[in-house]
């Protein structure tokens, strides 16, 4: 059986923004002061977070399990289940920008939860170079919640399909990257949500930060190269390779989804 509880979603405010490859070259760098959102601002549907776990993976058709550092400081990253010295740390709650206002949860997406170390340790997607590296860690150092949320995004297509309990619920045209800064295919989850200045900037009102970095691009606009999903204020671009690395769709659109999904959904990014 499973019970469950609310988890955090981090929705931050900040003056200037660099999810790499997002936007054009006059795109903000992420910099300037940022706040976190007061009470009454927009939060995502949050999914539940169970108070016990038997059967590690089981989970329904469609949802798939995230979880967050459970306290603030340094969380353990194993590599391998069992091992007793942690081969790195991250620190919880991650600061964008180095910014004490601008606090992230630390959230993973959950790779495995294997029967055999009866639930007591997590394999995780780590958001980190190489796209795709993953880590483990102790059960009782996170906390677990399921998603019934997931995106498939197919880019020779330029569209986005949302799932709810595995049933598709929306279909978005995206514009996506041009040709010599591709978005790597590959499985990525939303890691940030953040809430522009300016929502008829070149990011839109909202912008979601993903797991995964370009394979072109190490900086960009003062950020790492990280990859994501964002408004616009270019829509008739829209259906095209306009981007450097990120995925865009109309602000109507970033603001539902803002309104929707949790961090740690699952984004399947396809050619």
């Amino acid at each position: 059986m499973r019970s469950r509880a609310r988890f955090l979603s981090a929705l931050v405010v900040v003056a200037a923004i660099a999810l790499a490859g997002c936007g054009t070259k006059d795109s903000p760098s992420l910099g300037a002061s940022a706040a976190t959102t007061p009470d009454g601002a927009i939060t995502p549907d949050q999914p539940s977070d169970p108070s016990a776990k038997a059967n590690c993976n089981q989970l329904p058709a469609g949802e798939s399990a995230v979880v967050t550092a459970a306290n603030e400081g340094q969380l353990a990253i194993y590599d391998q289940a069992g091992a007793t010295t942690p081969v790195k740390t991250m620190t919880n709650p991650r600061l964008i920008n180095n910014d004490p206002n601008a606090k992230v949860p630390v959230v993973f997406l959950v790779k495995d939860i294997p029967d055999d170390q009866n639930c007591l340790w997590v394999q995780v997607y780590l958001p980190e170079r190489p796209n795709g590296s993953t880590g483990w860690v102790k059960a009782t150092d996170v906390t677990r919640a399921s998603n019934p949320y997931r995106i498939q995004v197919m880019l020779n297509e330029f569209k986005l399909m949302v799932f709810k309990d595995d049933q598709q619920i929306n279909e978005i045209a995206i514009g996506v990257a041009k040709d010599n800064t591709p978005t790597p295919g590959g499985l990525y989850y939303t890691t940030e949500l953040i809430k522009t200045p300016d929502p008829s900037g070149a990011y839109g009102p909202y912008a979601f930060g993903l797991s995964g970095f370009s394979d072109k691009l190490t900086t960009f606009n003062g950020g790492p190269g990280q990859l994501g999903i964002h408004g616009t204020n270019q829509p008739n671009a829209l259906g095209t390779k306009v981007s450097h690395g990120c995925i865009r769709m109309s602000n109507e659109n970033i603001t539902a989804l803002a309104q929707m999904l949790p961090l740690g959904t699952p984004v399947q990014v396809s050619t």
